[in-house]
């Protein structure tokens, strides 16, 4: 697995104490309204997907390449969906992303 910038911070995240991981736990963070972001692995399933968009409402969702098993081994805990419940962790987290899918598609 390459090296990428967006799951190094989501581990410095993570260790600062501001991620919930997991599907309760996300979902319990999306409710009491501290998700700033919420993110699903690439092999999470639709059903997961829309659950969450249903219950939030104003929270920006992303979808990153990387499997449960790949999240796994860079955070050290198996995840399909994490919720980033902090504002500045949220929008570099974010921030980096779209970069990693535009140099990865390309474009722009």
């Amino acid at each position: 697995m390459q090296s990428k910038k967006y799951m190094s911070m989501l581990g410095l995240a993570r260790r600062a104490g501001r991620l919930s991981m997991g599907h309760d736990t996300a979902l319990d963070s999306v409710r009491k309204r501290k998700a700033r972001l919420i993110v699903f692995s690439g092999d999470i399933s639709q059903r997961v997907i829309n659950e969450f968009s249903r219950e939030s409402n104003s929270v920006p969702c992303v979808k990153i390449e990387e499997t449960i098993e790949e999240i796994h081994i860079a955070l050290g805990y198996k995840a399909g969906v994490i919720t980033v419940n902090d504002d500045n962790f949220a929008s570099r987290i974010a921030e980096l992303i779209n970069q990693e899918v535009t140099a990865y598609d390309g474009k722009n």
